[in-house]
């Protein structure tokens, strides 16, 4: 699952500048490691859901059901994206950020419950000693699969990432490798189930699911605080301030404060300027910080104020 967080979850690929500096959100790159993150998560999910039924492993089952909020996930961002890139209207005078992190809360509450079935699917296997199972090679075989399909889509993301310079394409990279331990998890629970320790499939399959639910929270936790209007951290501001400051005609910087729209943010800066300049000057001035401001990556507006000094 996509951990927007060490940064958003549920949060766009910065591309080619559009007119006026913006970055545009989903560059062809980006918009292609988007679409192929989709059909293998969607492949494996297939893949290793036939195989749970077939064999009757319920850590094959947790796999599963990893792959498929993964798909979902990718699905979301996907959709919210194309919601989000909306120009302004007269309802939404600022866009439709916010449609992402409403994407990624879902997400998170589809992870919870399909993290909270199969644990009590997997104690009630622990508490009867565990099933007997039919492990095929077919079934050990699935795990392999995709930790060297994680393992790939690690580095494709990871490389995708830097090049687009988006951090949910990174973050994808983070948890591809992070899945390549929770199949490892299943293969050692299979492997063991396969040799008559049958209790080891449903305690493979109870990590996974407090992983998949774990993964919901760190999701859900974040795309909250871009509901509500986060502060950036001390060293976003600060960039921000060095921007202003680097403007030619900015004495000093009296309020700067930003908080997040959906995955990007606003910010409202106060700037010092000479007061026997011309009010076309300083709004020059003003426009000048705008732009160095929204050269920022993750920086969608910012409403600058002149304070003649």
């Amino acid at each position: 699952m996509a951990n927007p967080v060490e940064k958003p979850a549920l949060s766009t690929a910065e591309g080619p500048a559009r007119e006026g500096g913006k970055p545009s959100k989903l560059n062809p790159t980006a918009f292609r490691a988007t679409i192929i993150n989709i059909f293998c998560n969607g492949g494996l999910f297939f893949l290793k859901l036939y195989a749970a039924l077939v064999s009757g492993s319920i850590a094959l089952l947790s796999e599963a059901f990893n792959s498929l909020t993964d798909m979902v996930s990718s699905i979301a961002i996907f959709v919210c994206v194309k919601i989000s890139d909306k120009e302004a209207d007269e309802g939404h005078p600022f866009g439709h950020k916010r449609a992402e992190p409403v994407a990624g809360i879902t997400v998170a509450v589809f992870a919870a419950v399909l993290g909270f079935q199969i644990i009590k699917s997997s104690v009630e296997r622990i508490l009867k000693g565990g099933d007997a199972l039919s492990i095929t090679w077919f079934a050990l075989l699935v795990p392999v699969i995709t930790i060297l399909v994680k393992v790939v889509m690690a580095f494709y993301f990871s490389r995708v990432g830097k090049a687009a310079r988006s951090p949910a394409i990174t973050a994808t990279a983070v948890d591809s490798l992070s899945d390549v331990f929770v199949a490892l998890a299943a293969l050692i629970g299979i492997v063991g189930a396969k040799f008559g320790y049958t209790y080891l499939d449903p305690v493979a399959g109870l990590a996974i699911s407090v992983w998949i639910i774990y993964a919901g929270y760190r999701i859900g936790i974040e795309n909250i605080d871009y509901l509500m209007g986060k502060s950036p951290d001390k060293a976003m501001m600060e960039e921000i301030k060095a921007a202003a400051l680097g403007v030619p005609g900015v004495k000093n910087i009296n309020t700067a404060r930003a908080h997040y729209i959906g995955p990007f943010i606003h910010v409202e800066i106060h700037i010092e300027v000479p007061k026997y300049l011309s009010t076309f000057d300083s709004h020059a001035i003003s426009k000048e910080v705008e732009r160095a401001i929204g050269r920022i990556n993750a920086i969608e507006k910012a409403f600058v104020h002149i304070d003649p000094v």
